[in-house]
């Protein structure tokens, strides 16, 4: 019996938790600035605002980040928070003329009510291979997937004013 308490707890203590120190709460939905230009079928249709804080949840389990998400972030939360807007979609072109959709995304890493790194991200996509065969929507949301994946390893290493995807 003794065996099995002393596995079970260094399988706990190994397995990292939601309240983990490499725990963090992340916006969803994303807000939208208020001055950003979004295509209103954008707005009503691709649902960008979710896919992306989904999108760092994702790839954020590989680097070893727990995410939780919370409606309405202001950074005085305690622990980690990511506080995020849009601030551009570009959604240029069609499937038939060629897509030239691209979204950028701004942010600030809160820890304990103070900023310890913000970001501005952008990523532009022309549609991937098979372009020509997807929407609008599937072609900014697979943006949204790529910003999403860039924040997440950007959480694992946070600096101050960086840049990520195609502002590198």
């Amino acid at each position: 019996m003794r065996k099995w308490t002393i596995a079970a707890f260094l399988i706990a203590a190994a397995t990292p938790t939601v309240y983990g120190a490499d725990a963090v709460t992340v916006q969803k939905p994303v807000g939208i600035n208020e001055d950003a230009d979004v295509p209103k079928a954008v707005l009503n249709e691709c649902k960008l605002e979710s896919e992306l804080p989904d999108a760092i949840a994702d790839k954020a389990k590989e680097t070893g980040t727990a995410v939780t998400f919370a409606e309405k972030v202001s950074g005085a939360e305690p622990g980690r928070v990511l506080w995020m807007e849009i601030t551009d979609v570009s959604a240029d072109g069609n499937a038939f003329m060629g897509h030239h959709k691209a979204m950028t995304v701004k942010g600030k890493l809160y820890e304990g009510g103070n900023v310890v790194g913000s970001f501005k991200d952008r990523r532009v996509s022309m549609g991937g291979a098979f372009g020509g065969f997807k929407g609008n929507c599937a072609v900014l949301v697979r943006t949204a997937k790529a910003i999403g994946e860039d924040i997440a390893q950007w959480l694992a290493k946070p600096k101050m004013d960086d840049k990520l995807g195609d502002l590198e």
